[in-house]
């Protein structure tokens, strides 16, 4: 796919406002390849204004944005501009809550009248035994088993008071369910982030602000794509990944169960 000049509009293509740039900087497609972790065949090609060979839109923008970003241009005019000639840019779709995954609401249960009325008999019964045996007990000296002489100076054993129960760890409480693999994102400054399911069901596509954090969970797999990597805390089934990504580094990964681990 390629954009060209309009008749009416005298402004360069994206590509080759990217490849002039390129150039007064001083800088050769192998070198912003290498700052960019761009491959140099896109870089090319994007240069050529084919955006074919970027895999989608949300890769053809995290190019576009890190090659501008590279040879010192705004890159917000370009992504807009990509956007008008491509159509826009799709709506954000809201991540699946945390937790709420695949739930099956079970149907409403009827009531059980047979158990209803076996538990009322059993209360009756109880009530009955309880009260014969009260008015059997004139004495008021508690019956003494067969054998055994009571101790009028024998004391009740105190019972041992349970052990305190320990205070759950920090890893316990950032525990996640293993059976599922669950990613949290927190965003320490500015960027796009695209999120899908092990059926390459979209979970959310758009930017996360400073401060902005989000979860995906999922059975077998989670796949990631960000921006903007060294803005984003990741942590993987409770666990935080201590990756050191650069600014401004676009970061393709996928987790699944017992990860962290890159993918």
């Amino acid at each position: 796919m390629s954009i060209g000049n309009s008749p009416e509009d005298d402004r360069p293509s994206i590509g080759h406002a990217l490849q002039q740039a390129r150039i007064a900087a001083g800088l050769t497609v192998e070198e912003v390849s290498s700052s960019t972790r761009v491959r140099i065949p896109i870089v090319h090609a994007i240069e050529t204004d084919d955006f074919s060979r970027c895999g989608g839109d949300v890769y053809a923008r995290g190019h576009i944005r890190m090659i501008a970003h590279a040879v010192r241009l705004d890159p917000d005019p370009l992504i807009a501009r990509y956007d008008a000639e491509h159509g826009g840019r799709p709506a954000p779709t809201p991540a699946a809550p945390l937790f709420e995954a695949e739930r099956i609401r079970s149907e409403p249960r009827r009531p059980n009248w047979t158990a209803a009325m076996v538990a009322a008999i059993v209360a009756v019964v109880g009530f009955v035994g309880f009260t014969f045996v009260k008015s059997g007990d004139d004495s008021g000296t508690a019956p003494v088993a067969e054998g055994s002489t009571p101790d009028a100076t024998a004391r009740p054993t105190p019972s041992k008071t349970a052990d305190p129960k320990p205070a759950p760890s920090e890893s316990a409480i950032a525990a996640a369910p293993r059976d599922k693999v669950t990613v949290k994102l927190s965003a320490t400054g500015k960027s796009w982030i695209s999120a899908k399911d092990h059926n390459g069901r979209q979970l959310f596509d758009g930017l996360l602000n400073k401060g902005d954090s989000k979860t995906f969970q999922d059975k077998e797999r989670i796949d990631l794509v960000l921006g903007d990597a060294g803005s984003i805390e990741l942590f993987v089934n409770g666990k935080k990944v201590d990756d050191q990504f650069e600014a401004g580094q676009v970061e393709r990964l996928s987790y699944t169960k017992g990860d962290p681990e890159v993918g």
